[in-house]
């Protein structure tokens, strides 16, 4: 893909994360393509990674995605992003808590033939975790 091709594309995305879309979103990756995600693990296939977009937007039904601007090395990107939401559906064994957080991360894309091959998502989880309180932080003493 050529740059342009590569900007345009995840322009187009945009439209399936402010619709929160899992159809639209999961439609962006080949039919054996892959993930990598803190959240939702290793998930093979468009059919079960649109399933972990499906299951984002149960969670998290007004989460909101501020992708940055891309990095592009051929069909190589990488995407610094932002997200906020609110826990409100069942995650990790914890019922909704109404709590909101704010994240950042980057994802790393393998991108071929016009699609996502592969998607590696880093953020800080584990602020998550805290934000939404299925874990316990202490601040760090002086």
């Amino acid at each position: 893909m050529s740059r342009d091709e590569i900007i345009a594309f995840f322009d187009e995305r945009k439209h399936g994360w402010s619709g929160r879309s899992p159809e639209a979103l999961g439609h962006g990756h080949a039919e054996l393509g892959s993930i990598e995600s803190p959240m939702f693990g290793h998930r093979q296939g468009r059919a079960a990674i649109q399933e972990s977009y499906r299951a984002l937007f149960t969670t998290f039904p007004d989460w909101d995605f501020k992708g940055e601007t891309l990095l592009i090395d051929g069909n190589r990107v990488a995407q610094p992003f932002s997200a906020t939401a609110t826990h409100v559906g069942a995650f990790m064994g914890l019922d909704g808590t109404n709590r909101r957080f704010v994240i950042q991360g980057v994802r790393l894309f393998d991108m071929a033939d016009g699609l996502i091959q592969h998607e590696r998502r880093t953020y800080d989880f584990t602020g998550l975790l805290i934000q939404i309180g299925i874990l316990r932080g202490r601040p760090a003493k002086d």
